[in-house]
């Protein structure tokens, strides 16, 4: 029993020391363009590092005998779109290089067919024209900047496809719009939507704060998302609701926004 745990021990040495290959793989999602491949030589000088490719398990046909080669996704009837998985297989003391990785990436492609929101906040659009998931953003504008108030998840389909958010509206008129940012990061947006909601107008106590701030609207307490700036810009606080606990700020001048409005506080 033991010359033949000695024997497998050996043969399985034997067969890792001639197992010196590695992998080196990728995904994403075709976007219609096709990957380059850096492919230095083996160390010995004899071949070239990459071995094999295969794009969703079927392997790329003529070889990798080259010192550089390409991908070439219409090799594999992929629509555009649609999820791909890279594996190359390469000697190991050595390692090919992807030289346009960010091909892959999913761009914001969308367009926007129909865009409209109710008076509740109930935002609803539709889109064409996606190419690989990306989320969708939902901004609110409100003290004088775009707000990001929520999040939907792009399905990232051709096709026609639909999404719904609930906004949580403040006082007076909401200006609403949808935007995507992919790898490039520049910003994608549908059309601004507008609707007045009924919510009351918020006010904020006391004039001269000290222990905490209070929101009311006809004279009740009302829930509001806020921040709070110190006189240098820095964010010192921000949240939702009726009140902010402030005994641990430092006395001085700040900024809050709240409801759909700024105002100046001092800390005392």
């Amino acid at each position: 029993m033991k010359q033949l745990k000695t024997y497998l021990l050996c043969s399985f040495a034997l067969l890792l020391s001639f197992s010196s290959s590695a992998v080196l793989s990728i995904e994403g999602s075709y976007q219609g363009k096709n990957l380059y491949v850096q492919n230095p030589d083996v160390g010995d000088g004899f071949g070239f590092c990459a071995t094999k490719v295969t794009v969703n398990g079927d392997i790329l046909p003529g070889g990798t005998a080259i010192s550089a080669f390409e991908i070439d996704f219409s090799l594999f009837n992929i629509e555009i779109g649609e999820p791909v998985f890279i594996v190359i297989e390469h000697n190991d003391g050595c390692k090919p290089k992807i030289l346009n990785p960010e091909v892959l990436l999913p761009r914001s492609t969308f367009n926007t067919v129909d865009i409209s929101i109710q008076n509740n906040g109930n935002l609803s659009w539709k889109t064409t024209n996606e190419q690989g998931k990306l989320p969708f953003i939902i901004e609110q504008y409100r003290w004088n900047k775009w707000v990001k108030v929520g999040e939907v998840q792009g399905k990232g389909t051709p096709g026609t496809n639909t999404y719904e958010f609930l906004v949580t509206p403040h006082s007076g008129e909401n200006t609403i719009r949808v935007v995507q940012i992919d790898h490039s990061g520049e910003k994608r947006n549908s059309k601004d939507v507008k609707f007045t909601s009924s919510i009351p107008v918020v006010a904020k106590n006391p004039v001269k704060v000290k222990d905490e701030i209070n929101f009311t609207a006809s004279g009740k307490p009302i829930e509001t998302k806020y921040e709070i700036y110190d006189a240098y810009g820095n964010i010192v606080k921000k949240g939702i609701g009726s009140s902010v606990p402030c005994s641990n700020l430092l006395k001085g001048a700040y900024y809050i926004n709240f409801d759909n409005k700024t105002e100046k506080f001092f800390k005392g």
